[in-house]
């Protein structure tokens, strides 16, 4: 009887997958929204508005990546949002003006800067490209830019089932 010997071509491929579920910001994500801050949720009051920030439990925004927003159509002045990042400066991790998803792509950009992109020299680089965390497509392009002048290839997908982005070219002889 012949013995069937089973070859994981995967493995010996010499393929480096890179998961980039190890830069996602750890910690909790909160949003300040001005909205309840307004009056009739359109107008801001100056006196009503520093009132109520000084009511406010900031407590809450301990140790947290704090994005600051408006979701009510209002204009808003300028020095507004720098009063509420001068309550939440001393108790936050990081503050960002935007959406949730916008300090996710931040913090993100933040995390990849201390990538050393050099280490993977000449190296065949699969970008993993299916998680249990929703990679923001900020992280996928700023990857690609941090690798793409070290690596021999840059993939993206899974090992057995890729599609490839980059393939540095053939030396010219």
């Amino acid at each position: 009887m012949v013995e069937e010997i089973f070859v994981n071509k995967v493995a010996e491929s010499g393929l480096i997958t890179l998961d980039l579920e190890i830069f996602y910001p750890k910690g909790e994500i909160k949003t300040f929204d001005l909205k309840g801050y307004l009056f009739m949720e359109l107008i801001l009051k100056e006196k009503d508005f520093r009132a109520a920030l000084q009511t406010t439990d900031w407590s809450q925004y301990q140790d947290a990546y704090v994005a600051i927003t408006c979701s009510a159509d209002a204009i808003i002045p300028m020095w507004a949002y720098m009063l509420i990042a001068s309550y939440l400066q001393p108790v936050a991790k990081e503050i960002v003006f935007g959406n949730e998803q916008k300090l996710i792509d931040q913090l993100f950009l933040k995390n990849l800067a201390s990538f050393d992109a050099a280490s993977y020299e000449d190296k065949r680089v699969v970008v993993k490209g299916c998680g249990d965390v929703s990679i923001p497509e900020t992280a996928y392009v700023e990857i690609t830019n941090l690798l793409r002048p070290y690596v021999k290839s840059i993939m993206y997908g899974e090992p057995c089932s890729t599609i490839p982005i980059y393939k540095k070219p053939a030396p010219k002889l």
